[in-house]
């Protein structure tokens, strides 16, 4: 065999397993792992606040941001009943408290945090099932009011929610 034909062989050989590799791999870079060809709905319940302490916009951005993930992340389509797929549950706490103090005895520092409660169905593996809390948390300088801070530091909050309610639902790591 000729140098030109060893090369071909191993060009084609290297080729052909790159491709038989790509076709027998599949790797999601959204993070979800899903069998679309059993699994091709999401019903997403609208999560209500029954926190004590109420901040009007937090449950609308709350609700939203979690419609945005799966839609954004997943070929799922979501529907108001019945889906493949559900998630429910309820803003359980927003919550404010002291985290450090200053050398002079004040509060130096404040920590927010939600805690949100989700159950979990999947109707095509039942495995999957869960109910369980989800909480975030920021801090913010005590000598800024919670006014000035609190929409920036909610939408942090919800972020992390929503990535750790989508984590555990569909990512299954």
């Amino acid at each position: 065999m000729d140098w030109k034909t060893a090369n071909r062989l191993a060009i084609t050989l290297v080729l052909g397993t790159c491709v038989l590799w790509a076709c027998s791999v599949s790797y999601k870079f959204n993070g979800a792992s899903i069998d679309y060809s059993k699994t091709k709905t999401i019903q997403i319940a609208e999560f209500p606040n029954r926190s004590s302490y109420v901040w009007g916009p937090m449950a609308p951005m709350f609700n939203n941001q979690l419609k945005d993930i799966y839609a954004n992340h997943t070929r799922l389509t979501q529907v108001k009943r019945n889906g493949d797929m559900r998630v429910e549950g309820e803003i359980l706490q927003y919550t404010q408290r002291n985290k450090s103090v200053s050398s002079e005895g004040y509060s130096a520092q404040t920590e927010l945090s939600i805690t949100v409660n989700v159950r979990f169905t999947n109707t095509k593996n039942p495995k999957e099932n869960f109910e369980r809390q989800f909480t975030a948390s920021a801090t913010y300088e005590t000598t800024l009011s919670l006014n000035v801070v609190q929409e920036r530091l909610v939408r942090e909050m919800i972020k992390d929610l929503t990535d750790q309610i989508f984590n555990a639902t569909v990512a299954n790591w």
